[in-house]
């Protein structure tokens, strides 16, 4: 029987998770898939992902795919995987690709937003999802600093250690910040991201929005290519992939 490839666009809540790949000391996105594909397909599958997310990061559309020799109709594999998935995770849509395709490869952009919560009490409602800041943001500097990011640069500066890329240039095509009542949020678009490069951009427009830089600041730490000049790195729960483009 012939081969058939299934690409699933999939989303999680990850704060339980040690994030999409699969690991041996924590539960991760990629195990429950596999394990609810198993029991619905009745053979393993090897899920190849689009974007590798971090522990307690989560997705909107993150897209994965796997092979299978089995006819079931693929709007009844997504429901039937679905019924074997816990409420953290939801397979949101099915197709059938060609063999040749390929979700990280063969993606052309990747949309991230990032949220803040921008008051003195935090909030049991948002805090899986936000990083709550207390403190008093500069939205307009912020905004301001954001200038600097856009565009083709050399993101050396913006890329955690444990990193093995080579390449570490990257095209940030938008960078924009809104706020609405307290909440922060920034949406990150571009054709690839480094290791925490949107969490370390995060960390690194807030300590601008804080006052404890200038907007122009960050041009320098661009120009430096040196990790150690950046801001901190902002925590995973307010970081979200939104889609994926091909």
């Amino acid at each position: 029987m012939a081969t058939r490839r299934a690409m699933l666009t999939v989303q999680y809540d990850g704060t339980d998770y040690g994030g999409m790949q699969s690991q041996p000391n924590a539960p991760t996105i990629q195990d429950e898939l596999q394990r609810a594909l198993a029991v619905v397909l009745g053979h393993d599958v090897k899920l190849t992902f689009a974007s590798r997310t971090d522990a307690g990061v989560h997705a909107m559309g993150q897209v994965v795919t796997f092979e299978t020799d089995r006819p079931i109709p693929l709007p009844n594999l997504k429901r039937a995987a679905n019924d074997h998935l816990p409420l953290a995770v939801n397979i949101l849509d099915v197709a059938e690709v060609s063999l040749q395709f390929h979700p990280r490869f063969d993606a052309r952009g990747k949309l991230y937003s990032y949220r803040i919560l921008n008051r003195e009490a935090g909030s049991p409602f948002i805090a899986r999802y936000a990083w709550h800041l207390p403190e008093p943001l500069d939205v307009e500097a912020l905004q301001e600093a954001t200038q600097w990011l856009i565009g083709e640069h050399d993101f050396a500066a913006f890329c955690a250690a444990g990193s093995n890329v080579k390449q570490t240039v990257r095209t940030l095509y938008r960078l924009d910040c809104q706020r609405e009542g307290d909440i922060i949020e920034l949406h990150f678009e571009g054709d690839g991201f480094l290791y925490m490069m949107v969490r370390i951009m995060v960390g690194t427009l807030v300590e601008v929005a804080a006052g404890r830089l200038e907007p122009y600041d960050v041009a320098a730490i661009l120009a430096s290519r040196d990790r150690d000049q950046a801001g901190p790195t902002a925590p995973p729960q307010g970081l979200c992939l939104l889609r994926i483009d091909y």
